[in-house]
């Protein structure tokens, strides 16, 4: 049996910050794709890139040497993404915090906003993180699972193997903060706030290569 870590990130204190979410806006926004090769079917909306491909939509962006991806029925994007590594961000909602994974392989769910990283695998918020060959995150219910799974190939040199173990580390929290956070949630608790809704989406189009708009280097 391979030793397993799961925890309710709100709970732990991890990612914590009243009810922030990935952000939900980005599904409203353009799909924005580049790569050295590849293409996209505009009707079946879906597109495969090799060589320093970088996609984007809204908050999200992927790096990878090659991806394969698809513009889902609700606007959201999926994509499976193979690198050297691959690095995945996306903005929390309501807070200016990103969370960031890093693996060799990166499969993400935009429908269900769900991240799967494999193989040397890091998953971080400012200092917080942790590291496995592999985990999981599932972005609406901020809960992450690591899993310890052999090495897939000999470490480089000079790296240290990470082998069947699950690492990490959660920063001291300042108390400030925590007790500012705390005390928000109770007052909307006992005002009893609605959650903000998701914006009303509407059918987006994939962009071609000849249209794209500028995106950031790594």
């Amino acid at each position: 049996m391979l030793p397993l870590i799961s925890c309710a990130l709100a709970a732990a204190g991890w990612f914590a910050a009243g009810v922030a979410h990935a952000e939900r806006a980005d599904r409203d926004k353009p799909i924005f794709y580049q790569g050295d090769s590849g293409g996209a079917n505009l009707g079946s909306k879906d597109g495969e890139l090799a060589g320093n491909v970088v996609i984007t939509q809204g908050t999200l962006t992927i790096h990878a040497d090659r991806m394969v991806f698809h513009q889902n029925p609700d606007n959201s994007l999926s994509a499976t993404a193979y690198g050297n590594p691959v690095t995945f961000r996306e903005k929390r909602d309501g807070v200016d915090e990103y969370y960031e994974g890093v693996a060799q392989r990166v499969v993400y769910d935009g429908q269900k906003r769900f991240l799967e990283l494999f193989d040397r695998a890091v998953l971080k918020k400012s200092g917080d993180e942790i590291r496995s060959n592999y985990i999981t995150y599932d972005a609406g219910a901020e809960v992450f699972k690591a899993e310890g799974r052999p090495d897939s190939r000999p470490p480089d040199a000079g790296e240290a193997p990470l082998g069947p173990r699950v690492r990490g580390v959660f920063q001291p929290q300042s108390k400030d903060d925590k007790s500012k956070k705390d005390g928000k949630a109770a007052d909307d608790v006992k005002e009893g706030k609605p959650s903000t809704p998701p914006k009303a989406t509407s059918p987006l189009q994939l962009k071609g290569d000849n249209i794209l708009s500028p995106v950031p280097a790594k």
